[in-house]
């Protein structure tokens, strides 16, 4: 039976997760600190949910290793499927860059995801940091999208023209949802796409362009918005590799 470990800190995604896993009837823990107590080192199945920041460190403890996108995924994903130009560049080369470009790192919130001249970007990381440098673009809609093995499990509208949606308002409309569900459908089948067995796609419509990917996260620690809890679990019981 899994067992499903967060990290002390409270969310209302957590707690919508703790709910679904205690009816499934999985084990749950909350850890009270940052270190894994000795009697949760040796579970059988445990299941991280949690931040990025801390979270290859205590799953490390949990003797499982947190399947992670590359970092420059986006980078080699098809054009049809991100209809913008993305490179994976150095803080410091970012630094040098004279016009506006959306820039973010890759799998973590070292800094905010913007828009940034060069000279604008923060100063107090490392010019040798790994930074996503992309045309700016507008998002008219975004869609969190749960994926296990190539197959959608659940998904959910999370944003319109860069406002979260309240919870009251995670609704889409049937032609949103057949057109997803399409745009979905071939990405997932086209090979060239590369996937591990549990990860998180963000997609959604660019303003002029049509159905593009926002960004590859990793399912461990990725909010849920309006995705059906349950069908999360799945996908996180697959997010993270036994070590050995």
């Amino acid at each position: 039976m899994p067992t499903l470990i967060f990290t002390p800190r409270y969310t209302d995604d957590s707690q919508a997760l703790w709910k679904a896993a205690a009816a499934l009837g999985w084990q749950v823990e909350r850890l009270t600190g940052w270190r894994v107590p000795d009697h949760l080192q040796n579970l059988p199945e445990p299941v991280f949910y949690g931040e990025a920041l801390f979270g290859p460190t205590l799953a490390e403890q949990l003797g499982i290793r947190l399947l992670n996108p590359p970092e420059d995924w986006l980078v080699q994903l098809p054009m049809e499927y991100k209809l913008r130009n993305i490179s994976l560049q150095t803080l410091g080369e970012a630094r040098g860059l004279d016009q506006p470009y959306f820039i973010k790192p890759p799998n973590d919130k070292s800094f905010p995801a913007d828009v940034y001249l060069g000279s604008a970007l923060p100063a107090e990381y490392d010019d040798d940091m790994p930074v996503l440098v992309s045309d700016v673009v507008t998002w008219e809609k975004e869609f969190r999208c749960f994926i296990l093995n190539r197959k959608l499990m659940t998904y959910s509208v999370y944003s319109r023209f860069g406002d979260l949606q309240r919870e009251a308002e995670f609704a889409s409309t049937v032609d949103e949802d057949q057109a997803l569900l399409a745009f979905m459908q071939t990405l997932l089948n086209d090979s060239r796409v590369d996937l591990p067995a549990a990860a998180v796609l963000d997609v959604g419509t660019l303003a002029g362009a049509g159905w593009a990917c926002v960004e590859q996260n990793a399912a461990w620690g990725a909010g849920i918005y309006g995705c059906d809890p349950v069908a999360v679990l799945e996908v996180l019981r697959c997010a993270g590799a036994k070590l050995g």
